[in-house]
């Protein structure tokens, strides 16, 4: 319990400081975002706080690296996955990169996670499962990066329930770290934001978060469908805007408002009532997941069934209650 303090509490120092000397380095360089049409702040803001938060957890992963031989190359993996998503991130930051090529990077970084997996455990599922997870959150917490805290705190909220769910194991730690370094972070992104995560941060954020999830699909501690709870605020939110921006023959990877969080900020709640209302919805699908550590795969598929209805249910009447849609 001694080393855990420690090790959360080191985390948490690193990342903080890591964001005070990003947030003076995005000021000198001039890396703002500036206010617009298709933005949700009305201040320019500097970018890239992430930074902080990928240094912190990729020193701590090379730590765990050096005294676990047994993971040290699904470790390896890892970090060398979350260079490629911060790294590119990081150079978008400073001069935008057109999507292509970045999905490609992401693609590159999902498939090494998938190969750290499929070395480590047998079967194709799991490694199946990582390249997808890792592409897939990868962007959506790119996309879903829009308003103060909200990108940050879902995050932090996942890596909870599954720092709780992988107790004991390299992975627990993993996500203990991870925990402590967004609380490092959060202080400076809400209430009110003096640094954005940037892509750096939130692309690092997803792919980190997919290596948890896998890690708990294959530790086998809670049924698959309950892993797909607490991420459900966000696979609902971007899911559906994707979806209708590519029905609309729109350039869905440009930035944009349409999202429901952005649509609910700007015109019935702050961002605070915004990043509060998500977080105590992903925090009852948190808990969904501990309670549900004992219960059958179908129980938990019907539970996760139900829940992505009610998801559903609420972000259509959400949307049907903003006015001028």
């Amino acid at each position: 319990m001694t080393a855990l303090l420690a090790w959360t509490l080191l985390h948490l120092v690193l990342a903080a400081t890591g964001t005070w000397l990003a947030r003076r380095y995005a000021v000198k360089k001039q890396l703002l975002d500036q206010p617009g049409e298709r933005r949700s702040h009305v201040v320019a803001t500097p970018r890239g706080g992430g930074i902080a938060i990928v240094v912190t957890v990729l020193l701590g992963i090379a730590w765990l690296a050096l005294n676990n031989s047994a993971e040290a190359f699904l470790l390896g993996c890892v970090a060398a996955g979350l260079v490629l998503v911060a790294g590119i991130g990081w150079l978008d930051d400073h001069r935008p990169i057109p999507a292509w090529p970045r999905l490609l990077v992401h693609a590159l970084a999902a498939f090494l996670l998938a190969w750290g997996v499929h070395r480590s455990s047998p079967g194709l599922l799991a490694p199946v499962v990582a390249f997808v997870l890792a592409l897939v959150l990868v962007n959506i917490w790119n996309f879903m990066d829009g308003i103060d805290g909200l990108a940050a705190s879902q995050a932090a909220i996942v890596a909870l329930a599954m720092g709780l769910l992988l107790t004991g194991g390299v992975w627990g730690w993993i996500a203990a770290g991870l925990l402590a370094a967004l609380a490092g972070f959060l202080p400076f992104n809400f209430p009110r934001a003096r640094i954005f995560l940037g892509d750096v941060g939130s692309g690092a954020l997803g792919f980190l978060l997919a290596g948890l999830l896998v890690a708990a699909f294959r530790s086998e501690r809670a049924s698959w469908p309950l892993l797909l709870l607490p991420i459900s605020a966000f696979l609902v939110d971007a899911g559906f805007t994707l979806g209708m921006r590519i029905l609309r023959r729109e350039r869905w990877w440009t930035p944009h408002v349409q999202h429901t969080y952005q649509k609910w900020a700007g015109r019935s709640l702050s961002h605070v009532g915004v990043t509060l209302a998500y977080a105590g919805f992903s925090l009852v699908a948190a808990a969904l997941v501990l309670i549900g550590r004992g219960w059958t795969e179908y129980g938990s598929a019907s539970i996760c069934l139900v829940w992505f209805l009610g998801a559903i249910f609420l972000r259509a009447r959400l949307r049907r209650d903003i006015p001028n849609e």
